[in-house]
């Protein structure tokens, strides 16, 4: 049974399932937009009086990202087995909690607790908000509801560059995450009055794996953030990466032997989900990786405002709003592969694209913008529907939370190795007066301070430093876009992608 078959008769459906779908893709643009958002403060949070390091940056980003990442198959199995109405409003004002410590905090580690708590509800929430939504829509209208969803949690990005840049217009950081705590505890009412409960499946919540899988993740994402400052052969980024590894081997093991494994990693033998799995994360790498670069970008190149720099994304979201409903029709008549090339293909060259234009006007940029949200547009809904179909209806928590984890690692990846990219080539091209400077500088805001004479120079080295990060997210995503293809090509052949 797949996710657009008959639902238990005991589910208690609502009366309006338009009013669920429209309140759970609030809560999913509120939850993806968080992500967005705080790229476009990177550079007030670099000047604050917090002076976060290069890495400290990245953390404050991927907290989020990681925890959410991580703990969401859990939340959807928590939704499964608890109620996914009930976790869902748990889970907004968890949301809501964290982003309160997070407006208040003193210091980066108590940002650092913030963004963590603000991950956990995350993760309650958006695996829930397909649970609720595939149990609240009628079968005849699942996939279309669900094809709605997937573009409008595409969007998630662009609506929180938008709104975040409002917001860090009109405030500071402390004012964005204030605002979204708010708008958190009013989808929180919102989704009591408007969702009834659903059937509840008994469902092992599997700490051991859950445990093993976030300390796998932690360390790959040190191993990572940590090299340009401590050194690719240091003990800790080695010591993280092997450990990344092992415990990563070990999550494996475990959840095959388990006797409820959370996920189960023999699902990934199915060729259309293991390949649907892996092409969300690399679809979510390169957005994550371009919103991480293209907020500072246009901010320190260009001398956009945070506002302006926040409608810069806006040539993204066309593609999805009048290519996405044209998807479901277009992947019956060529197939899955073929959808699928076009969209790897775009993003790719989109993103190579971008990194050729950083000096040229706008439009010229907001050409190759709108060739990446092409991509997008083709890759996400197609991407969504299957992951979803993969699992039985009574298991939606786990197939949304499985879904929503592939897309966030490869978010949390995508800032990671693009940070990392960025901070490297950023350092190498500074003034030679700055590269001898102790401390050593790192961000555009410390160089600025060691040497506000050579803001010219530093801001060239910046722009110079994101054009290698967007050409290296270019080639590993059309690289990883190809093995996406290959396993859909399997799958088609295979007869198991319906």
């Amino acid at each position: 049974m797949n996710a657009t078959q008959a639902m238990p008769a005991t589910v208690d459906r609502p009366s309006r399932p338009g009013l669920v779908l429209v309140c759970v893709c609030v809560c999913t643009v509120l939850v993806v937009g968080l992500v967005a958002a705080i790229n476009l403060a990177v550079p007030q949070l670099a000047a604050s009086g917090l002076s976060p390091s290069s890495s400290q940056l990245l953390w404050i980003v991927d907290a989020y990202v990681v925890v959410f990442a991580c703990l969401v198959i859990p939340g959807g199995a928590a939704g499964d087995r608890f109620g996914r109405k009930g976790v869902l409003v748990a889970g907004l004002v968890t949301f809501a909690v964290g982003a309160v410590v997070s407006a208040s905090s003193p210091t980066v580690a108590i940002m650092l607790v913030g963004r963590v708590v603000t991950g956990l509800g995350a993760a309650m929430v958006l695996p829930n908000c397909v649970g609720v939504l595939v149990h609240a829509t009628p079968p005849e209208r699942r996939g279309r509801a669900l094809a709605v969803w997937g573009a409008v949690s595409g969007m998630g990005g662009i609506v929180g560059n938008i709104g975040g840049g409002a917001l860090l217009t009109g405030g500071t950081w402390r004012t964005l995450f204030a605002v979204v705590a708010s708008i958190a505890l009013v989808c929180a009412v919102w989704v009591v009055r408007a969702t009834s409960r659903s059937d509840r499946a008994s469902r092992a919540l599997d700490p051991v794996g859950t445990a093993l899988f976030v300390a796998a993740v932690v360390a790959l994402l040190i191993g990572v953030i940590e090299a340009p400052e401590q050194g690719w052969g240091s003990a800790v980024v080695v010591t993280a990466l092997v450990l990344a590894v092992v415990v990563g081997a070990g999550w494996v093991v475990f959840e095959l032997r388990a006797t409820h494994p959370l996920l189960d990693p023999r699902l990934f033998r199915i060729p259309l989900l293991s390949s649907a799995a892996f092409g969300m994360s690399v679809m979510f790498f390169g957005s994550f990786g371009l919103f991480y670069v293209n907020a500072s970008l246009l901010q320190y190149g260009r001398g956009y405002t945070v506002l302006q720099a926040g409608l810069g994304t806006l040539p993204l979201a066309l593609p999805l709003l009048l290519v996405s409903r044209l998807v479901p029709d277009l992947v019956r008549r060529t197939g899955i592969p073929v959808v699928l090339t076009a969209a790897f293909a775009a993003i790719g060259t989109g993103l190579f694209g971008l990194s050729t234009a950083t000096g040229q006007p706008y439009p010229a940029y907001a050409a190759w913008l709108v060739v990446v949200g092409i991509g997008f547009a083709l890759a996400l809904p197609c991407l969504t529907a299957e992951l979803t179909a993969a699992l039985p209806a009574e298991q939606a928590g786990v197939a949304g939370g499985l879904q929503a984890a592939t897309r966030e690692l490869g978010s949390a990846l995508g800032v990671a190795v693009v940070g990392t990219v960025l901070t490297a080539a950023f350092t190498g091209k500074l003034p030679e007066g700055l590269k001898g400077h102790e401390p050593a500088a790192h961000t555009v805001a410390e160089a600025l301070a060691a040497a506000p004479a050579e803001h010219d120079a530093v801001v060239a080295a910046f722009v110079a430093g994101a054009d290698t990060a967007l050409r290296v997210t270019s080639v590993l995503t059309l690289l990883a876009g190809a093995v996406v293809v290959a396993g859909a090509l399997r799958a088609a052949r295979s007869g198991r992608h319906n």
